[in-house]
């Protein structure tokens, strides 16, 4: 017998557990399991294993899923604790991969307590980096500024857990196989079809899906009418869009424990970022229905991250797969981490998504040297760009602009662009690297975080001078930077 497989049957916390779920004293549970009760003891003690006979009458007695029952050994606790040990603050320590394995299968609670507190510590970090007062070099934040700002809470959520929740995307998975029966999720060649989700709606929530023109929908692009059990859409939805909204609607009915239960941990300062946190998560629930982790994950590789390719292949928009590739951090099937942004022709910032530790501007504007924002002049076109920082850290970055709202004339439309990038080391891996734009096709653009904290000096595109520094008088002598610096 191997060694995972003789591990496998020792579930003494588990069986521990279970117990106390039910209510049963180890008595009680001998009794029911015709079995005595010091041997119930051992089999919680991990000093008896539980054969494949006792596994059928527990599962026989307590109407338990066998699957659910015999578990996974162990293995999601210890893939996600060897994620985490791999911070640089344990590199001192030395912990074997069997240790790591035998405390994740023989105390599962004593891991999960650990991976709740390095979350919650990894939240208070992201927390007091916002919070520093280094970004104006020692000064007061700004005043009015607020440090427990909902749109930052809510990105430092999803930051301290790289933008990946586990049981939602398992439950999104199971969902997803559900409803298309094997055909949008078997095959990756065939993507979700709103006739599942309609279907879906009808059978298991008694719910019409009716389309509706926009003067009847009044302002919502989906309105949920419980009282006349149905599901207004509006009418004017590109296919991405009503595939979107469909599986939206669907994660909040069927999804809704998975998405309480992610938010449980996170500690929010206000209503309003609890209920931005909710919402960011539905709309990750309905991503990974559309794109399932499994099948999305060997598209990828298939591809090469060719971005465009995937879209087509999901009957996605380009946003809404670039946001996919930002979550698919599954411990033991990690793919590359990105990080994306989304920007508007002025440079606000309405989405930001950070998996790759790339140094995004906290306060005030990013760099203009940075093709995201120069984007609008080549709508619907790929650029990439390779990026090197002041303390020679280089990236890759892929922008492209996206449309939202339109579908009829005279409706709405907003231009924005999207970046999507990942450390250097990573970018041979994409298809976008090859034919000529490897990184020594050119030399990277030289970018900063934000002028007030970069100190090149030679650059024509900055706008304000770096904090700390002292600046020359311009009484003799114009520059052929906007600012000539004491050093100079």
């Amino acid at each position: 017998m191997s060694t995972a497989t003789a591990r496998s049957i020792f579930m003494g916390p588990r069986l521990r557990r279970l117990r106390r779920e039910l209510g049963l004293t180890q008595a009680d549970m001998a009794a029911d399991l015709e079995i005595s009760a010091p041997y119930v003891a051992l089999l919680e003690r991990n000093q008896r294993p539980v054969t494949a006979d006792m596994l059928l009458r527990l599962a026989r007695t307590y109407k338990i899923d066998l699957a659910d029952l015999a578990g996974d050994g162990g293995a999601d606790h210890t893939a996600r604790m060897q994620s985490v040990l791999k911070d640089p603050m344990f590199s001192d320590i030395d912990i074997p991969a069997l240790e790591i394995s035998d405390l994740a299968v023989s105390y599962p609670g004593m891991a999960e307590a650990f991976l709740r507190l390095y979350t919650a510590y990894r939240e208070e970090q992201l927390a007091l980096a916002e919070r520093a007062p280094s970004i104006s070099g020692g000064a007061p934040l700004p005043e009015g500024f607020d440090a427990n700002d909902p749109v930052a809470d809510v990105r430092r959520f999803l930051a301290a857990r790289r933008n990946y929740f586990a049981g939602l995307d398992d439950a999104a998975e199971r969902l997803a196989q559900a409803v298309f029966q094997g055909s949008a999720t078997g095959s990756p060649q065939v993507s979700a079809s709103p006739a599942g989700f309609i279907e879906r709606f009808r059978e298991k929530h008694k719910l019409q899906v009716r389309y509706m023109p926009p003067n009847v929908m009044l302002g919502s692009l989906r309105r949920l009418d419980l009282h006349r059990r149905q599901l207004l859409i509006e009418d004017s939805l590109d296919s991405a869009s009503l595939k979107f909204e469909l599986a939206r609607q669907l994660a909040y009915l069927e999804l809704d424990n998975e998405i309480s239960a992610a938010l449980e941990d996170g500690k929010f300062a206000s209503k309003t970022a609890e209920l931005l946190a909710r919402r960011a998560l539905a709309a990750y629930a309905a991503a990974a229905i559309i794109m399932p982790y499994s099948i999305f994950a060997k598209a990828v590789d298939a591809r090469a991250y060719d971005l465009e390719a995937l879209a087509r292949q999901f009957g996605t928009s380009f946003e809404q797969t670039a946001h996919r590739v930002t979550t698919l951090q599954k411990p033991g099937a990690e793919k590359i981490p990105f990080f994306l942004i989304r920007v508007d022709p002025a440079g606000n910032v309405s989405k930001l998504l950070d998996g790759a530790g790339f140094p995004f501007a906290r306060h005030g504007g990013a760099c203009p040297l940075w093709s995201v924002h120069g984007i609008f002049k080549t709508p619907r076109q790929i650029v990439t760009q390779w990026l090197e920082l002041p303390d020679g850290r280089r990236f890759f970055s892929i922008a492209r602009t996206v449309t939202a709202g339109g579908g009829s004339y005279g409706a709405v439309r907003v231009e924005r662009a999207i970046a999507v990038g990942c450390a250097a080391e990573h970018a041979g891996q994409l298809i976008y690297t090859r034919d000529g734009h490897g990184p020594d096709a050119g030399a990277p653009t030289p970018i900063g975080t934000a002028c007030r904290v970069c100190h090149r000096p030679k650059c024509a595109a900055r706008s304000a001078p770096p904090i700390g520094r002292e600046i020359l008088p311009d009484d003799f002598r114009t520059s052929s930077v906007p600012f000539g610096f004491s050093s100079d």
